[in-house]
């Protein structure tokens, strides 16, 4: 049965890549070889619609070198005043050099921003000198916005990443934007483009619900800084799904006070150099922080190649919690730390201070994990001694090492159950007290999703 499950799953992945690399059009520089998205969404948005405002009539060069910055802004002044379906266009042949810019609402119809051609932002970080460092492409506060259109946003972060601090550890530490921000926006979709070399994060959601994104690719190099592929804060009813992200950090972070999220079908990495490419619950808790975390359901991801895979990280002194979390029918190839629950995660440049309180982890389900592990102990869960990770299920792990034989697991203050076949055994503990809540909690966590 194990086997079956197996060869059924590798079957998605291989008919999932094959999906993704249908089309015929290549990406220059550092993404040369991988195809893009499907296009097909421009025709489909062209019956859709009532307005077509192609960024050319509002004085848009689109030679890559002419700053096209405010035939953007006129564009979006005009759709947002529109009560009619408004289509802003990036013409296929044209590449738009867009500087840091603030898109908002309340507009009064519905809006598409159709990137049929690339758009690229400032190389020279001095660009942002006097605004938000944190911000390149910034949506907020509207309403029923769809981007699509099978083309590129370009974010050139190569300055950035050659100063970061953690390139090299003299240089004062800084923020750096992310390349595409959505926040307080309702009824969202973002599907069939390719984000390639940000800043620092590719793309965020934040305050943002009803989000459906699709059909994205996501690439920066491995040896990139912080360049976290898609980054979700604050949300609620979020699917992001059917989609490849290889970048320098986190394929996809799930922090904030956050819920209902369903990732489904995702390719993660390869990555290489500092690469620590893996779908994440956290970082929870920073500066003594609170978070919440809950019903969230990864369901069918490859991560290949990558520091760690499937990973919830805390910071010691935080509040709140994350709960109601299932990982499920992933694959894991030559991953270094394929299952991770870290609550003593400290990314500083000095060491961390111990502190008693903690964000909680617990109702927490890990189903059909299989793969190779790249080091000896590939299930990891490292919990507060005040506040143990509790209610930890595993079910139908099967983990080797890449290197032949079977690996280890290693818990501390973590408790829980497993069944069906566990490869690495569970080193979870566990008391008679806690077999009817694992009962309850596993039949919950099967259900969240129906």
């Amino acid at each position: 049965m194990a086997s079956s499950s197996a060869s059924q799953i590798s079957l998605l992945f291989v008919v999932f890549v094959g999906v993704l690399l249908l089309s015929s059009t290549v990406v220059d520089g550092f993404a040369s070889g991988l195809k893009l998205p499907s296009s097909r969404a421009r025709s489909r948005g062209r019956q859709w619609t009532n307005l077509t405002l192609s960024v050319s009539h509002f004085g848009a060069r689109g030679d890559g070198c002419g700053d096209d910055t405010q035939a953007f802004v006129e564009a979006w002044k005009r759709a947002c005043s529109s009560r009619a379906l408004a289509v802003i266009e990036i013409p296929a042949d044209y590449v738009c050099l867009i500087r840091p810019i603030q898109l908002g609402g309340p507009c009064k119809g519905k809006i598409t921003l159709l990137v049929s051609g690339t758009i690229i932002a400032p190389s020279d970080p001095d660009a942002w000198n006097g605004l938000d460092p944190h911000k390149w492409l910034y949506f907020h506060g509207v309403k029923d916005f769809v981007v699509t259109g099978g083309g590129i946003i370009n974010g050139r972060g190569q300055e950035w990443w050659a100063s970061s601090c953690k390139k090299k550890t003299s240089n004062p530490c800084r923020h750096a934007p992310t390349a595409v921000t959505f926040h307080r926006i309702k009824r969202l979709r973002v599907h069939d483009l390719t984000l390639i070399n940000s800043q620092q994060m590719h793309m965020a959601f934040t305050a943002c619900s009803l989000v459906k994104a699709s059909h994205l690719q996501v690439i920066a190099p491995g040896t990139s800084p912080n360049t976290d592929g898609i980054h979700i804060s604050s949300c609620t009813s979020i699917t992001i799904e059917e989609s490849m992200i290889k970048t320098g950090d986190d394929c996809i972070s799930i922090v904030g006070n956050s819920s209902d999220i369903l990732v489904r079908n995702i390719i993660c990495g390869p990555g290489h150099g500092i690469s620590t490419i893996d779908i994440s619950i956290g970082s929870l808790g920073k500066s003594n922080s609170t978070a919440k975390v809950q019903k969230v359901q990864v369901d069918g991801a490859f991560i290949s190649n990558t520091e760690n895979g499937v990973r919830i990280k805390t910071w010691q002194g935080g509040q709140g919690y994350a709960r109601n979390i299932m990982f499920k029918n992933i694959l894991m190839s030559n991953v270094s730390n394929p299952i991770i629950i870290d609550q003593y995660y400290c990314d500083s440049k000095h060491p961390c201070e111990n502190q008693t309180s903690a964000v909680r982890v617990y109702d927490i389900a890990f189903i059909g994990i299989k793969g190779t592990s790249a080091t000896e102990d590939a299930i990891k869960f490292a919990c507060s001694d005040i506040f143990p990770c509790e209610n930890i299920n595993l079910e139908d792990i099967q983990l080797s090492l890449g290197s032949g034989g079977v690996p280890t697991a290693y818990c501390w203050q973590a408790s829980g159950s497993s069944s069906g076949d566990v490869v690495p055994p569970s080193c979870l503990s566990s008391v008679d007290s806690l077999i009817e809540q694992n009962v309850v909690v596993e039949t919950k966590l099967h259900s969240m999703f129906r």
